[in-house]
C-alpha cells in the first residue's frame, strides 16, 4: 500500500474485503470477548504480515506499510467493528519504534524482521511490585561482568509473558545515580535464558493473561543493550508515548458503543426498549459525544506523529480520556444487561451456571469486558500519574 495520496474509500473497502476472510471461529471469539489462544494471535499476525499490513505505521524502509494517520484510523476502526483480534502492541507498537530510533543497525536488521514474520514474540518488562506508575523506582538490577550483564529482580503484570520468547526490560545499571531516572538501561532478554521463571496471575474475570517474571542471575549479552548504558529512561519515555496513544482504543470504543446500542434496543424496560429510556439515552449521548471528540483528537495526534513530531504530553491526555470513554461504555453495557450483571467471575463470564447459561452470550461478554477493562485506567501509567504529567508539562503547575 503506497502512502501517495491514497483513495481512502477504496482503502476502507480493501480493509473490509480482507477482514471478511477471517475465520468465523476467530470472529466469534472477538464478538463474545472470549480469551484468544496463542494460535489465534499467530494466525492474525500471519494474515496481516502476508498482506503487508502488520506494521501499518512503520516506515517502508523497515518493512512497514507507511500508512498515514487516516489509514491507521480506518484500519483500527474496521478491525474493531469486524471483531478482529487486536494487533499485539509489544513488538509492533512498542519495541519496533524504539529500535528504529535508538537501536544499532545490527539490532534493526536482526530484530525487526523477526517481529514481522512472527519468529519472536515479545513481552514488556517494565512494572515491578514496587514500581508501577512510579516506574523510575524500579529495582531490577543488571551488573556488568565482561561482555555480559547479570540480571536479578522481578517484573509483574507482564502481559502474555507465558507466550513470549523475548522480553524487553528496564533494569538499573547504576544504583548510585543521583536521580531515579538516571542509571536505568534498556535490555533485550531471551526468555529461554537460564534463571527466568514465569508465574501466572489470575485476574478478576478468571483469566491469567498477566504474569510475574523473576530473574535469578540471568546472563544477557552486552550487545542486547539498546541505546546507551544508564540512558534507558530516554527509550522508556519514547516507548510509553506510543503505548499510551495505543491504549486510546478509539476503534474498540466505537465497536463497544455499537454493541451497547444493540443490547439496549433488545432489552425491554417498562414496556419499551431501554434505548428509548430518557435517562439511559442521555448517558449514551454523552459518551458518544466524548468518543467523537476523542476520535478527532486522536487523529490530530497521529497526524502530528506522521509529520515527524514525537508524541508528547498529548499522549497522556489521550490515555486519560480514552480509558475513561471505554470504561464508560463498559458501564453502559453493564446497565443494559441489567440483572445479568450480577453474575460473578469465571463460571459466570464463561456463561455457565450448572450447565445453564445465565443469559445471551453478549451479556457474558459485556460482563467480562466490564471487569477486565478496569485495568485500562491503571496500566501504561495510571490516570492519576498522567494528570500530574499534564499539569506539570502543559499547565506549568
Amino acid at each position: 500500500m503506497t502512502t501517495q495520496t491514497p483513495n481512502l474509500e477504496e482503502f476502507r473497502q480493501d480493509i473490509r474485503r480482507f477482514l471478511n476472510q477471517l475465520p468465523d471461529s476467530l470472529v466469534e471469539k472477538g464478538r463474545l470477548g472470549r480469551a484468544l489462544a496463542k494460535e489465534d494471535y499467530a494466525l492474525w499476525h500471519q494474515m496481516l504480515h502476508a498482506r503487508g499490513w502488520l506494521a501499518g505505521t512503520w516506515p517502508e524502509e523497515f518493512g512497514g506499510a507507511g500508512w498515514n494517520a487516516m489509514q491507521r484510523h480506518i484500519f483500527e476502526e474496521e478491525s474493531a467493528l469486524a471483531h478482529a483480534p487486536r494487533v499485539l502492541p509489544f513488538g509492533i507498537t512498542m519495541l519496533g519504534p524504539v529500535l528504529q530510533k535508538f537501536g544499532t543497525k545490527a539490532q534493526q536488521d536482526h530484530y525487526l524482521p523477526r517481529i514481522l514474520d512472527g519468529r519472536d514474540w515479545w513481552c514488556q518488562g517494565y512494572s515491578e511490585p514496587g514500581a508501577g506508575s512510579d516506574l523510575a523506582s524500579l529495582k531490577t538490577s543488571a551488573r556488568r561482568e565482561g561482555d555480559h550483564y547479570i540480571v536479578n529482580g522481578q517484573k509483574t503484570w507482564t502481559t502474555l509473558a507465558h507466550y513470549a520468547n523475548w522480553i524487553f526490560c528496564l533494569v538499573r545499571t547504576n544504583p548510585q545515580a543521583a536521580k531515579p531516572q538516571e542509571g536505568i538501561s534498556f535490555l533485550l532478554i531471551d526468555m529461554a535464558t537460564p534463571g527466568i521463571t514465569v508465574r501466572p496471575i489470575v485476574l478478576l474475570d478468571g483469566s491469567a493473561e498477566v504474569n510475574e517474571v523473576f530473574f535469578d542471575n540471568v546472563k544477557v549479552p552486552v550487545e542486547n543493550l539498546v541505546g546507551e548504558e544508564n540512558r534507558g529512561w530516554t527509550c522508556a519515555k519514547y516507548l510509553l508515548t506510543h503505548e499510551r496513544t495505543n491504549i486510546t482504543g478509539v476503534g474498540f470504543a466505537t465497536a463497544g458503543l455499537d454493541a451497547v446500542k444493540r443490547m439496549a434496543a433488545a432489552q425491554v424496560a417498562d414496556g419499551r426498549p431501554l434505548l428509548e429510556n430518557p435517562a439511559f439515552s442521555l448517558r449514551l449521548a454523552r459518551v458518544e459525544i466524548a468518543l467523537m471528540a476523542l476520535s478527532a483528537t486522536n487523529l490530530r495526534m497521529i497526524s502530528a506523529a506522521a509529520a515527524g513530531q514525537a508524541p508528547g504530553v498529548e499522549s497522556s491526555m489521550l490515555k486519560v480520556k480514552g480509558t475513561q470513554v471505554r470504561q464508560a461504555i463498559n458501564d453502559l453495557m453493564r446497565r443494559a444487561i441489567g440483572p445479568l450483571a450480577l453474575a460473578f467471575p469465571s463460571e459466570a463470564v464463561d456463561g455457565a451456571n450448572d450447565g445453564h447459561p445465565p443469559g445471551p452470550p453478549e451479556a457474558a461478554a459485556g460482563l467480562r469486558q466490564y471487569m477486565n477493562n478496569r485495568k485500562l485506567s491503571i496500566y501504561g501509567g495510571s490516570n492519576e500519574i498522567q494528570r500530574g504529567i499534564i499539569a506539570k508539562t502543559m499547565l506549568g503547575l
